[in-house]
């Protein structure tokens, strides 16, 4: 039985607090993304989305240039000011020499605004996801809009991606499920019978 008159939170809760705190230095005008890679129990690299060393930002800009081109979220992701929290924290490690084999990182993402504004399922897009594949990580944990957070395990990723296709992944960067039926901006997209099953499978199990 635990002497603490407060319930500490798990490895899991106080890493991705960390996460939470890296996401408010975000300088996109829509969502705050925080990211941090623990290897070995230490902090070995964070990053948020914002835009490249030396640049102006979206911020500074006063308009997201996405949002005044009419690009939906969740596609043209080259036409963005920032780099992803994800790529940032990638990044930084590389710069400083450091190896992300073997390592977690921990996502957290937000509605841009105070602490009070909607938590996101803060899922990796593609390009991140398959960044984090080929940089060696061992399981992803992102937050959850329900408040809870949930934990990837990458070779499973990978594995996923050998027995269907990447656009079959159910967690993708926001993709929302109606009546088991994955939608970008409300509109149904395809997926393959492969992962058909296993999303009827995963929520035969929740």
């Amino acid at each position: 039985m635990s002497n603490y008159p407060f319930p500490r939170p798990s490895k899991d809760e106080y890493y991705l607090g960390l996460a939470k705190a890296v996401c408010k230095r975000a300088t996109c005008t829509k969502v705050e993304m925080g990211a941090v890679i623990i290897r070995d129990d230490q902090v070995i690299s964070t990053g948020y989305c914002g835009a490249p060393r030396g640049t102006k930002s979206s911020q500074e800009h006063g308009f997201c240039l996405r949002r005044q081109l009419g690009i939906p979220s969740g596609s043209r992701y080259e036409i963005c000011r920032s780099v992803h929290a994800e790529q940032n924290a990638i990044i930084n490690a590389a710069r400083s020499g450091t190896s992300l084999l073997g390592g977690d990182m921990y996502i957290y993402g937000k509605i841009e605004g105070d602490d009070n504004t909607e938590v996101l399922d803060a899922f990796p897009c593609f390009i991140c996801k398959k960044m984090l594949i080929n940089c060696g990580l061992k399981r992803v944990i992102c937050s959850l809009k329900n408040g809870g957070y949930k934990v990837f395990e990458v070779e499973k990723w990978a594995e996923d991606w050998r027995k269907g296709d990447i656009i079959d992944d159910k967690f993708q960067y926001g993709v929302e499920f109606q009546d088991n039926i994955p939608t970008v901006n409300s509109k149904p997209i395809k997926i393959s019978a492969v992962i058909k099953d296993k999303i009827r499978t995963a929520d035969s199990q929740d």
